[in-house]
């Protein structure tokens, strides 16, 4: 039983889709740690000189103080070391600002891939309009016959070209 399910997980691990699953997963990880050095190291320190010197991976509010050591406290780890009870909002606003870029890019992705999705369908269906028929139906008898074809082999009738409706396969 064991080895059965061992030889279905397989089958379904190396599906193509699963596989494109699991690349997918690995690119988004180190896209999000890009983004989130992107936020961190290079938008965020500019934005707090702007703001008055805010450092954002350390703005939090002390909420209740450590027992260990009163504040006010450094930075986020010696309120915690202390034991403290802190509100992190720069850690929040740094996330907020990482899933708006992360959310932006994927839309874009979506976007581009609806675009070219659309011209291809309209390809196609540009391309299904120009083709020619194949078949017509003869008007007397209504089977279907080959567009070329100046008599009915069904009922050996000579067919019209002003009495021709032609017709897709």
């Amino acid at each position: 039983m064991f080895k059965n399910m061992l030889t279905e997980f397989k089958k379904f691990a190396m599906r193509g889709n699963v596989m494109d699953m699991a690349v997918g997963i690995i690119i988004g990880a180190a896209f999000g740690k890009i983004v989130d050095s992107l936020v961190k190291d290079i938008i965020m320190p500019p934005l707090g000189i702007l703001l008055g010197k805010i450092d954002f991976a350390n703005l939090f509010f002390v909420l209740k103080n450590g027992a260990a050591q009163q504040g006010p406290y450094v930075s986020i780890e010696a309120a915690k070391a202390a034991g403290a009870v802190t509100l992190n909002v720069g850690n929040f606003m740094n996330t907020v600002i990482s899933f708006i870029i992360v959310a932006f890019a994927v839309f874009m992705l979506i976007k581009g891939m609806n675009t070219l999705q659309a011209k291809l369908e309209s390809k196609e269906e540009k391309e299904a309009k120009d083709a020619e028929p194949i078949t017509k139906e003869c008007p007397f008898c209504c089977s279907v016959i080959p567009v070329r074809a100046v008599k009915c082999p069904d009922c050996t009738a000579d067919l019209p070209p002003e009495k021709i409706t032609k017709k897709k396969k």
